[in-house]
């Protein structure tokens, strides 16, 4: 009987201690860890570790379908970081918005390289082979480092990694209103127009009392005499301008009357010559009404000595004597004599 009671007993026990010791190395067994990454996360406060030796960064989403097909891969290539000589880390661009705008990312996955605090873009495929050459043959030489501006050590890229990180906390605050919360969307964006009024505002405020706590106002004494200073130099300049204008209408005058009193010697030069030529011209018409008188003289003795001209024409002989005066040189000369006292008195005042 003793012994038949003690048998369920002594498996009940057996059970209870086999339940107790799974519910005590069931816990032990989780809290093992899978592999441990050699993947450095990356963040604002120790990204500096990257001017330092020699390192491969990856900024990737969680939500990104090309960034998970590179999870594999870029492990691999943090295991052989070792041999490598090279440090691998990366960035959650969810996270640390500020870091994608410090290396302005605008496509995921990307890569880059850093030597000594030289920046490489890396743009070859996310394989560990090719990333694998791309250290061993040092094909980063080749690569145009970002340098100046682009530089993410930059005082341009620092503003960058700020204004990033404003729109992180930004797009942060929205999805507690819209998810969190459970506010409409619209009403969320009337909060932020409303919130960067007012944020305007107070700048603009804060800028105007600086500006008077820096501006020195002058004395009226000195702000008057500015003011008379300056409407004197106004005076001055008037006058000089009236001045300079009145010098060239006195200018202009003078070169008209010049130009008239030449216009006026013109004229007198041209009545003179054409005095002078009528003057010839009249010298000339007397000396040739002689020859022809001496020519006429000249024929009358022939004319006498012929009996029968004398007695059948001695009218015929005295209308040649009148009428040979006005030979056709004389009337050339007289027409032209004409014509130059016409346009004399044309031209005249």
């Amino acid at each position: 009987m003793a012994g038949g009671r003690c048998g369920p007993l002594l498996t009940t026990l057996l059970v209870a201690s086999v339940v107790a010791l799974a519910a005590t190395e069931g816990p032990e067994q989780a809290v093992l860890p899978a592999e441990q990454s050699r993947v450095q996360p990356m963040t604002a406060s120790n990204w500096t570790l990257v001017m330092e030796g020699e390192w491969m960064l990856k900024f990737y989403a969680p939500w990104c379908p090309s960034c998970q097909q590179t999870d594999s891969e870029w492990e691999t290539f943090a295991k052989n970081g070792e041999t490598l000589q090279i440090s691998v880390g990366k960035v959650d661009v969810i996270q640390e918005p500020g870091l994608s705008g410090r290396f302005f990312v605008t496509t995921l996955p990307a890569f880059f390289h850093a030597k000594d605090g030289i920046f490489r873009r890396y743009r070859g495929p996310g394989i560990f082979e090719d990333l694998q050459n791309y250290i061993l043959e040092k094909k980063w030489q080749s690569v145009e480092p970002l340098t100046g501006w682009k530089s993410p050590a930059s005082l341009t890229m620092s503003g960058m990694a700020g204004l990033f990180s404003i729109s992180g906390k930004i797009w942060h605050l929205h999805n507690y209103f819209t998810v969190t919360l459970g506010i409409p969307a619209w009403c969320s964006y009337v909060f932020f127009v409303i919130a960067t009024l007012l944020f305007g505002l107070l700048m603009g405020l804060i800028l105007v009392i600086i500006s008077e706590c820096f501006y020195v106002p002058l004395p009226r004494n000195l702000s008057e005499h500015s003011e008379q200073n300056q409407k004197s130099e106004e005076a001055h300049r008037a006058e000089q301008l009236q001045d300079a204008e009145e010098e060239k209408d006195d200018s202009n005058e003078e070169e008209n009357k010049d130009s008239l009193v030449d216009d006026e010697e013109e004229k007198e030069d041209l009545g003179d010559e054409d005095e002078a030529e009528e003057e010839e011209e009249e010298d000339n018409l007397p000396g040739g009404m002689d020859e022809e008188k001496s020519e006429v003289s000249d024929q009358g003795p022939l004319r006498e000595g012929s009996m029968t001209q004398e007695e059948v024409e001695p009218d015929e002989a005295e209308e040649d004597v009148t009428e040979q005066p006005h030979s056709p040189d004389t009337e050339v000369a007289e027409d032209a004599l004409r014509q130059r006292k016409s346009q004399n008195a044309s031209k005249g005042p």
